[in-house]
């Protein structure tokens, strides 16, 4: 059952005031373990969720002792393998009784909640894993990675790929100068989290055994719809997820972000459709350019995403077409049969190309020139575990918040930009917000239904 809505206020409001506290509530959690076992609770049972529970929880000093769900019809998988949890409907609730029991959490929730939760549990000394994007908008994310990084707590986002053998050999070979200086990037997925069209006129009995009101957190009360929001539908809407590109965009964009060093971009724009009233449009085209670094060829790298349908152009996919040369390579392009990867990169180079398929291990090309190379080990351990391990014996994990923060929030920039198609944003990342179009800056903060607001979003 949901709390009543001024206790809903009282504990929102309430952690304004733990937050003061925070530091010293840190300290005690981290040393409440003296039997060396890791308090664990889970936002949300199914889906995601339940992927990171059982990745979680294969940490033998592990112990999962709550989980929050409001939908109780998805909790069975849950209760036959950990039949001693506690299951609260309300995570607000779970946080209010559990606080003094646990150490961690997972947040593997709808998109629209990551930032609400997180920020909650972080209030309360929380160590946290949080499922990618980080947040919903770009203001959260930035109030995440500030408050992780002034209250040390150990946090990771779920981008497993970042510590996969195949991404960290990407990472690698870019570093090492294999490809030479980068000149550009472009990175694509044929995911098609879109649907525009105004949402059905009707509404649906809610099932028995789901909140509809919770699931709703701090986004504007609306019809249930069988099948339109719940269980997976929700990527597709403007309000609680963030389409194709906040689904796959801080996967993909993972390892060229890391390779290159990218930080901020300076401005974006979007050659795409734009999203209706309610939902997400396919087939994006978001060119983005970054400050370069040390691993590019100029002061500005373009890197280019794509979705749907949209694909690089024919003689940048023919560069993964094993030709002897780059040149040889666009020659062929108007011959060229077949497609690149469903999802992936290509990086281009002063000398050579890598083609970072998601997920296997990359590819050099020319192969002529780089048939004789040796992918580096590159090796850094189950993503989940270097988590868990870090909230027990102190370090930071490589998806920590202030690295995984800046790459979500250039991600969700992209969401900012297919709103405004054939416009040129010029971002300021200091100020948080856009220098040349105003109307662009209410989408970088959104406000939350009366009664739901949580302090420091």
């Amino acid at each position: 059952m949901s709390l009543p809505s001024p206790t809903r206020r009282t504990f929102l409001k309430t952690l304004g005031a733990a937050s003061v506290a925070a530091p010293f509530i840190a300290r005690s959690l981290r040393a409440a373990t003296p039997s060396g076992v890791l308090r664990h609770a889970s936002f949300g049972s199914a889906g995601m969720a339940w992927a990171d529970i059982q990745a979680i929880t294969s940490n033998p000093f592990v112990k999962l002792v709550a989980v929050a769900e409001v939908d109780l019809n998805r909790i069975k998988p849950l209760k036959e393998a950990f039949p001693d949890v506690k299951v609260y409907q309300d995570w607000r609730q779970l946080l209010e009784k559990e606080g003094r029991n646990i150490d961690s959490v997972n947040v593997s929730t709808p998109d629209h909640m990551h930032a609400p939760i997180a920020m909650s549990a972080m209030q309360l000394g929380k160590h946290v894993y949080c499922q990618k994007p980080l947040a919903h908008d770009i203001y959260e994310t930035r109030m995440l990675t500030n408050y992780a990084r002034e209250k040390k707590l150990v946090t990771q986002m779920g981008i497993q790929i970042h510590s996969y053998k195949v991404y960290r050999q990407a990472v690698a070979v870019v570093q090492s100068g294999a490809i030479g200086k980068v000149k550009e990037v472009h990175t694509w997925s044929n995911k098609k989290w879109g649907d525009l069209g105004q949402p059905p006129q009707k509404t649906d009995p809610v099932p028995q055994g789901l909140d509809w009101d919770l699931w709703l957190g701090g986004c504007a009360p609306r019809p249930y719809v069988t099948g339109y929001y719940h269980p997976g539908n929700w990527r597709k809407r403007l309000d609680f997820g963030t389409g194709t590109f906040g689904d796959m965009g801080c996967h993909i964009f993972d390892p060229v972000f890391e390779a290159l060093a990218l930080t901020s971009p300076l401005s974006l724009r979007s050659e795409g459709p734009a999203p209706d009233a309610w939902n997400w449009s396919i087939n994006a085209n978001i060119r983005y350019v970054f400050p370069g670094t040390k691993y590019t060829e100029g002061k500005t790298v373009a890197v280019t995403w794509y979705d749907g349908d949209a694909r690089p152009p024919a003689d940048i996919r023919a560069l993964i077409e094993s030709p002897a040369t780059i040149d040889a390579a666009k020659e062929k392009a108007s011959k060229r049969k077949g497609e690149p990867d469903n999802q992936g990169s290509i990086i281009i180079g002063t000398a050579g190309v890598l083609h970072i398929p998601h997920v296997a291990a990359p590819k050099l090309y020319p192969v002529a020139k780089f048939k004789d190379y040796v992918l580096p080990t590159a090796e850094q351990g189950h993503h989940w575990s270097l988590w868990a391990e870090a909230c027990m014996k102190g370090g930071t994990p490589g998806a920590s918040f202030d690295y995984s923060g800046p790459l979500t929030e250039a991600v969700l920039l992209g969401s900012v930009a297919v709103r405004f198609p054939q416009k040129t944003l010029a971002w300021d990342a200091a100020k948080l917000q856009f220098e040349n179009e105003q109307s662009a800056n209410q989408y970088v903060r959104r406000s939350y239904r009366k009664g739901w607001e949580v302090a420091g979003l």
